[in-house]
């Protein structure tokens, strides 16, 4: 990545204008706009002096991971879902993007019911019920959720869901490893 190319992303990512930042170092923004446009290369001092309105060291702005942010905001009708058979479980963020995490809101029909064979699988999960009730089992234990509650638990132990009731269940969850 050329400087001019690293210096207006840094710039960006601290909330700068051209103007904002020359101001700050005492430089003319024509300047900052021409090393921007890579149009001239700023010696080692003029380049350092350009980060103390940052502030940021040179070595620092050579060596800071320029990762692009992904997309940041998803509407409702670009969720995945990656559920069925009465369950609806739409994966915030995509099932493409390299997360730590998965996102979910879960819908449970009436009578909808993750499998009779409880599953297990390396990670952690937590959500909240925000709407209706679930059975949850953890292990030999088994848990009765209504709106407002929360749950934790290592998916290392078998669990499963259930929507024993006449209404729709709602949930917000997240685990991880975001595997599906």
């Amino acid at each position: 990545m050329e400087v001019g190319d690293r210096l207006k992303k840094i710039r960006m990512v601290y909330g700068l204008s051209q103007r904002e930042l020359a101001k700050r170092v005492g430089l003319p923004n024509s300047t900052i706009s021409m090393i921007e446009q890579n149009r001239v290369s700023p010696s080692v001092s003029s380049l350092k002096k350009i980060l103390s309105g940052i502030p940021m060291s040179v070595t620092e702005f050579f060596t800071v991971d320029m990762e692009v942010q992904e997309k940041v905001v998803y509407r409702s009708d670009e969720l995945v879902d990656v559920g069925g058979e009465g369950i609806s479980m739409k994966l915030v963020g995509g099932a493409e993007r390299k997360n730590n995490l998965a996102f979910l809101i879960e819908t449970y029909e009436p009578g909808s019911d993750t499998g009779t064979e409880m599953v297990a699988h390396e990670g952690e999960e937590a959500g909240t019920v925000i709407e209706g009730s679930v059975e949850m089992t953890v292990g030999g234990d088994v848990y009765s959720l209504s709106a407002g509650d929360s749950y934790t638990f290592s998916t290392k132990i078998p669990h499963r869901f259930r929507n024993k009731s006449k209404k729709v269940c709602r949930i917000v969850s997240a685990h991880t490893p975001p595997t599906f």
